[in-house]
């Protein structure tokens, strides 16, 4: 991303210098040596590692202490991802000030704390030699905070510190929140208002249309295994290429001004007796089987995919679920971040090439076992996250895990002890239950509502508006699926899925459109319009002083974590 002009930039006291290229030997932050990241993996592995800095084997830190005697400290989280950084400025005999930097462009800085004649500088060098020299604890760190912008950019735009800010919620999440902390049996009663009233409420089913006209679909994907393939005419807010008669069910059609995404639209009654066949699901009922099922694929050839935490959730501390708790504040031993900052927004650095967003997986509280052994072990197995090359809650082997490397390659399946060998390379992942489909059949847990932690009511009624993603890979080319059912219990879910031949699929979160929120991005110019998979979708977004609507995530923090694709150049 372009650095702003100047005349944009914050004003600041503090010293930055750009130095020509071959002034200085650039060095970045390198990872420890093998010994130290050896140590820190035992403390990881234990049973309570006791800090957001114990899940970080591959940390590593500069410092340097100016004539007054303050020391200042700058940790990489992660040298090989080279994204956060925190840093740390005590001065002698005073209380240390933490500050969570990230990089605006990981790709092209490389950040150092450097010694030079007039002190201790912030040093970052991009990838055409030219240097930048700052000392933002002079007064541009105080002026960053001061803002209170999510990320507020700092050393000529090329860090930015991330700030504390609210997240938005809508009134209902609010209400479910208040119930659930301050009101005795809160949770049951949220339960059974979700029962009584949002079961089915946001069911979906659209007519078919009488006509023999065929509507192509996309030759890549080809179409689903549907016994019936009418033809239907959905309310989904996007414009497809070759659907004005409507879109045929199972196939896929290209979104206008989106190369990349593709769109498809069923009813889970349609798919083929081959996929109920198949053993490992509950068959369907009528409700589910009439229910529509939006789905919106990426050619992952094309897009980077992230993760972003929200500024509440899914939380680290404790789910009120398992009842095998050690002594500490979380199952990692802690229930806040600090001194990291998650705030719910996209970076300001991945605006112009955003091309999508949608909600990430279940809060904390409900993303751990109640019921079943999975409950009795690794103390409820809490669902891990991990953003930008940071831990912030462990993986547990079990889990279905959307999970990206270094390398840029995406992939989703069932967490393992092996996959220690990933931990070096990863870059962002996200945990959420257990698998839907593996190798391209219904996951072994599908029917069991305990063993599965599919949530619900209370009474096990499984059916209610949901969202999942899947990983197919068609050829050598990997498509991300993205999937909005209206109504369905986990195994209507599965069968679309396994309709859709999917490779492995997973479950996202449920109950309304706030928490199964997905939209586009079509850039025109400098401005984003956001495009929902359903209407219903654009209500969640918060409106600016003008009454315009502001892009949930794009511009808006949010008490929610998300997943976002950015176009590759």
């Amino acid at each position: 991303m372009p650095r702003p002009l100047a005349a944009s930039r914050i004003a600041t006291a503090a010293l930055a210098l750009v130095l020509p290229a071959g002034g200085v030997v650039a060095e970045g932050i390198a990872p420890p040596d093998a010994a130290t990241v050896e140590a820190r993996l035992e403390v990881l592995n234990s049973p309570v590692p006791g800090s957001i800095w114990a899940l970080q084997p591959w940390m590593n830190a500069q410092e340097a202490t100016d004539a007054e005697g303050t020391l200042y400290r700058l940790t990489s989280l992660n040298p090989r991802v080279n994204s956060w950084f925190v840093l740390e400025v005590a001065p002698a005999g005073g209380r240390s000030a933490f500050y969570h930097l990230e990089n605006a462009d990981a790709d092209l800085w490389q950040v150092s704390l450097a010694e030079t004649e007039n002190g201790p500088r912030l040093r970052l060098e991009d990838d055409l030699g030219d240097v930048v020299l700052c000392d933002p604890w002079a007064g541009e760190l105080a002026e960053a905070r001061a803002t209170g912008l999510p990320y507020a950019p700092v050393c000529d735009w090329s860090l930015f510190l991330r700030n504390p800010v609210q997240g938005n919620r809508t009134t209902r999440e609010a209400v479910s929140d208040f119930l659930r902390e301050n009101v005795i049996f809160g949770d049951s009663i949220v339960n059974l208002i979700k029962g009584a009233f949002y079961e089915d409420a946001f069911m979906v089913s659209s007519e078919e249309l009488d006509t023999a006209e065929e509507v192509s679909g996309v030759e890549l994907l080809g179409t689903a295994l549907l016994d019936r393939a009418p033809v239907m005419r959905p309310a989904m807010g996007f414009d497809l290429l070759g659907a004005e008669a409507g879109m045929q069910a199972g196939s896929w059609y290209e979104v206008d001004g989106a190369p990349g995404i593709y769109a498809s639209v069923m009813q889970p009654g349609m798919i083929a007796q081959s996929v109920f066949d198949v053993p490992g699901a509950n068959w369907l009922d009528g409700v589910e089987s009439g229910a529509d099922v939006y789905l919106v694929a990426f050619d992952m050839a094309r897009f980077d995919i992230g993760y972003e935490l929200g500024t509440d959730h899914p939380d680290l501390g404790w789910s009120s679920r398992p009842s095998n708790r050690h002594g500490g504040a979380g199952p990692d031993g802690f229930s806040r971040p600090d001194p990291l900052v998650l705030n719910g927004t996209l970076s300001p650095s991945l605006v112009e090439d955003v091309a999508a967003a949608f909600t990430g997986g279940f809060k904390r509280d409900h993303g751990a076992w109640r019921f079943g052994d999975y409950a009795t072990f690794n103390f409820g197995h809490h669902y891990g996250f991990v953003q930008q090359g940071v831990m912030l809650s462990r993986l547990w082997p079990n889990l279905a895990t959307l999970y990206v490397t270094h390398d840029g390659e995406v992939h989703m399946e069932t967490w393992t002890e092996g996959h220690a060998e990933v931990l070096p390379e990863l870059v962002m992942a996200r945990q959420n239950g257990v698998p839907l489909i593996e190798n391209g059949v219904p996951g072994d847990r599908v029917t069991s509502w305990g063993g599965g932690n599919w949530s619900g009511s209370a009474e096990a009624n499984l059916r209610t508006l949901r969202a999942g993603a899947c990983l197919r890979t068609v050829g050598d080319r990997p498509f991300l699926i993205y999937a909005y059912f209206s109504t369905a219990t986990p195994s209507a879910m599965a069968r679309t899925f396994q309709a859709y031949q999917c490779d492995y699929a997973m479950l996202l979160d449920m109950n309304s459109q706030e928490l199964t929120y997905m939209a586009l991005y079509l850039h025109e110019g400098d401005e984003i319009e956001p495009r929902h998979l359903v209407s219903g979708m654009a209500d969640v977004d918060v409106r600016g002083s003008r009454g315009t609507r502001i892009p949930r995530f794009v511009s808006a923090p949010d008490n929610r974590d998300f997943f976002y694709l950015v176009r590759r150049d």
